[in-house]
């Protein structure tokens, strides 16, 4: 039961989760950016209980532009999770559906250069490491001193893959929908490897989600 994955969450203060939907073949969106929606209607459902257990809910500047998420509990009964968007370049549009809402607090996290947050977001300011990405460990640290303890990293894949090279993802919750795109955009992105003895390779279990297959995937201590 889908439950048997989320339990350990209800339970545990702290963690960092990773939320991401994907084909057969690995793809979470097409070359021209399509992806609504690759996964069905009990995939969809079971992100929403997973924002409803989080303090906060994390998206990449891109997956924020592309689309226009509202990050909120829909399908399910409970509260709203922080939102919270990474833009190191303040290169994200401010007229976003989460940045009109002062209904539920956004937290716009930008570099030191970038311009100051839309005006219903709060601005917070990291340092850029030097490839001109946040440091995730830093991002986590930034929203425990906050009381958001319970992180939903939900998109997009090169977001989700540096937290997980960073090694800041407790789960990774990997929904597979039975189709073959073909072509796109891939899921996770890590720095390449040169033989499989440097592959990781995690214990998880897999359950039935509608027509999809959820991999839930045991990455640190939750």
């Amino acid at each position: 039961m889908l439950l048997d994955c989320l339990t350990p969450l209800a339970l545990r203060p702290h963690w960092v989760v990773a939320q991401l939907g994907q084909s057969l073949d690995g793809r979470i969106a097409t070359e021209s950016g399509h992806s609504h929606y690759i996964n069905g209607h009990d995939s969809i459902v079971h992100l929403h209980r997973l924002r409803a257990l989080a303090d906060a809910v994390l998206v990449g500047a891109g997956t924020a532009a592309a689309d226009n998420p509202q990050l909120t509990v829909r399908h399910v009964h409970g509260r709203h999770p922080t939102r919270v968007v990474l833009d190191p370049r303040g290169r994200v549009p401010g007229d976003l559906a989460l940045f009109r809402s002062s209904d539920v607090e956004t937290l716009h996290i930008t570099g030191p250069d970038a311009t100051p947050a839309p005006s219903h977001a709060e601005r917070c300011v990291l340092p850029l490491n030097a490839r001109g990405q946040f440091e995730p460990s830093a991002v986590v640290a930034l929203l425990a001193t906050r009381g958001l303890k319970r992180v939903l990293v939900e998109g997009g894949g090169v977001t989700i893959s540096q937290f997980i090279e960073a090694q800041c993802v407790d789960r990774l919750h990997l929904m597979v929908a039975p189709l073959l795109i073909g072509s796109g955009r891939p899921g996770l992105q890590m720095t390449p490897i040169e033989t499989l003895e440097s592959a990781l390779r995690p214990t998880m279990r897999s359950f039935r989600c509608g027509d999809d297959t959820l991999f839930d995937v045991e990455l640190g201590a939750v």
